[in-house]
């Protein structure tokens, strides 16, 4: 008998450590998949939470049409859409800008945002896609993929995250979602084209830990720090984000991403260390800010940005929500 066949006989009878050894092997997998229906790390936990204990309560109902994987697939994307249509959702509070920004190139509308840390990545089961997936594990992380996901509809949310980046097929899908195979392929379709007019690519950012992203990544921390906005807007590419979630303002181009870093100038002077992590499969830091009383160093935000080729085509800074998964210390002595 397969261990995975035996455990959920056991877990029939109410083992629950056969349940949890069941679902174990899915855990992460499920995480990443509501993170990027939900674009926030924190309700993606929530979420996953509640699919797992949905599984456990209707263990009973499993009749093994699917696989345990497939059915876990299920209940997690129909809490996902419990979530995204549920009314009074949590507004995320954003801290005001210490000063007036510049005017914005766009207002964003994508305010839920969250980092997922690459610390959470690293155990994710070695799972090919279906033959209908689209996008590689790498792309289908990345902040630029997750933001333009959550500007569709939820119903197109889910048809494109399970056909193109999971790879089931459209009955599958269907399936999973209970509704027609039509259903999918219209939404699916939708999705795609706000997806072609959304989501950005470039040249490839240079591999992880590379000298090449070193001395980048080295120079940029170090205008950063130093204030040099001569040499950040230099390392930009012409197209470049600068983003700040959960706060609308969006700066788009060299010139409006050169206005927006000489307005924040002062605000930024107390800006002491950069603590590197990775976040999305992209390189980010835990921006530390000197408190001139005391003299130590307190988390101030996140800052992650996307590469390409030799520049830099985006700079995100998060709120400090998300810093205990990031094994980022709330202060530091000077």
């Amino acid at each position: 008998m397969p261990a995975s066949t035996e455990l959920l006989a056991r877990a029939r009878t109410g083992d629950r450590d056969a349940f949890a050894e069941l679902v174990r092997p899915h855990r992460r997998e499920l995480h990443v998949h509501c993170y990027r229906m939900l674009g926030s790390l924190q309700d993606a936990e929530d979420v996953l939470q509640e699919t797992l204990l949905a599984a456990w309560v209707g263990l009973g109902g499993f009749e093994g049409r699917s696989s345990v994987r497939t059915w876990l697939y299920r209940i997690a994307t129909n809490r996902c859409l419990n979530a995204l249509r549920a009314t009074g959702r949590r507004r995320p509070a954003a801290e005001p800008l210490p000063v007036p920004p510049p005017e914005p190139s766009a207002l964003g509308e994508v305010l839920w945002l969250q980092p997922f840390p690459d610390l959470l990545l690293d155990d994710l089961p070695d799972h090919d896609p279906g033959p209908e997936a689209r996008y590689e594990s790498r792309e289908a992380i990345s902040l630029a993929f997750v933001t333009a996901v959550q500007l569709l509809p939820p119903n197109q949310r889910a048809a494109l995250l399970l056909r193109d980046v999971l790879g089931y097929r459209a009955r599958e899908a269907a399936d999973l979602l209970g509704v027609t195979e039509d259903t999918v392929t219209s939404a699916l379709k939708r999705a795609r084209a706000t997806l072609d007019r959304t989501h950005r690519t470039g040249p490839p950012a240079p591999e992880p830990g590379s000298a090449a992203e070193r001395e980048l990544l080295d120079r940029f921390v170090e205008a950063f720090v130093e204030l040099d906005v001569d040499a950040l807007v230099a390392m930009m590419t012409d197209d470049a984000w600068v983003r700040m979630p959960p706060l609308p303002f969006e700066y788009r181009g060299t010139d409006a991403i050169r206005r927006f870093f000489s307005a924040l100038d002062a605000h930024r002077r107390g800006i002491a260390r950069m603590l590197p992590v990775r976040a999305n499969r992209q390189p980010g830091w835990g921006e530390y800010r000197r408190d001139r009383t005391t003299g130590r160093l307190h988390l101030a935000g996140i800052e992650t940005v996307a590469l390409a080729g030799d520049r830099i085509r985006e700079i995100t800074r998060f709120d400090t929500a998300t810093a205990p998964y990031f094994g980022l210390p709330r202060s530091l002595d000077g």
